[in-house]
C-alpha cells in the first residue's frame, strides 16, 4: 500500500520583502520573513499583544480616513503566522484610497456607517475588454473580500462617520496607494511617461506631482 503525505501550509508562503539583495557575507543578519527572530526564552506575552483599536483614527487627512495597522511591526508574535489586521476610520466622505496588497487578500467588515467598497479586475486577455469593477453598499454587519493584489478603495457614503476592521492573510501584506505611489515617488517618474500613460497633458502631471503625497 502507497502512502502519499499531504503538505500543509498556514502562514505566508511567499517573500515578505519587496526584494533582497544577495550578499556574499558570512556576517550579514538571517532574516525570517523580514525579520530576527527572538530567543525564545526571551519571548513574553507582551509580544503577542496590541493595544488600542478601540481608538478612533485621526480622520482629518486629506482623504478623510486612516487605517490604524496590526502588522508585524507592531505585534512581534504576527511573525511566521501569516494574518495581520487593521482599522479603519472614515469621515462623512472619507475615502480609503485605490490601493493594492502585493502579498494579501482581505476581509472587510462594517461595523458603523455605510461604505461604497469594491476592487478592480486584472486585464483581461481580450483587448476589446475591460477590467471589471465589482462594487456593493456595505451596511454596519456586512462583510466584503478584495481578492490578493487587486486594486481595491472603501468610500464613506454616509452622513455620519464609519468604522471598519478588515483581516489580511499576511503578518506583511504590503500597502501599495496608487495615488501616492504614481506621482509621490522619490525621485519622481518622468513627467512624459506619466502625461503619455494617462494621456492628459504635462501640466496636469507636474501638478500632481508637487502635492505633498501622505500615507494614509
Amino acid at each position: 500500500m502507497a502512502v502519499v503525505p499531504s503538505l500543509g501550509y498556514a502562514s505566508d508562503p511567499d517573500p515578505l520583502q519587496d526584494f533582497c539583495v544577495a550578499v556574499d557575507d558570512s556576517k550579514a543578519a538571517v532574516f525570517v520573513n523580514g525579520k530576527i527572530c527572538k530567543n525564545p526564552k526571551n519571548v513574553t506575552a507582551d509580544d503577542f499583544f496590541f493595544s488600542g483599536l478601540n481608538r478612533a483614527g485621526n480622520i482629518s487627512s486629506p482623504v478623510g480616513s486612516r487605517v490604524t495597522q496590526v502588522f508585524v511591526n507592531q505585534m512581534p508574535g504576527l511573525n511566521s503566522q501569516g494574518i495581520s489586521l487593521v482599522r479603519i476610520d472614515y469621515a462623512s466622505n472619507g475615502l480609503n484610497p485605490p490601493h493594492v496588497h502585493p502579498r494579501a487578500s482581505e476581509i472587510l467588515f462594517v461595523q458603523e456607517g455605510t461604505l461604497y467598497a469594491g476592487f478592480i479586475t486584472s486585464n483581461p486577455q481580450n483587448p476589446n475588454m475591460r477590467n471589471t469593477l465589482f462594487a456593493k453598499i456595505l451596511h454596519p454587519g456586512d462583510v466584503y473580500v478584495f481578492p490578493r493584489g487587486l486594486i481595491h478603495f472603501q468610500y464613506n457614503v454616509g452622513k455620519a462617520n464609519a468604522v471598519a476592521f478588515a483581516s489580511l492573510n499576511s503578518q506583511n501584506p504590503g500597502v501599495v496607494t496608487l495615488a501616492n505611489a504614481v506621482f509621490g515617488s522619490e525621485p519622481p517618474v518622468y513627467p512624459d511617461v506619466l502625461a503619455k500613460a494617462f494621456q492628459v497633458d504635462k501640466k496636469i502631471i507636474d501638478h500632481l506631482q508637487s502635492l505633498p503625497w501622505m500615507q494614509n
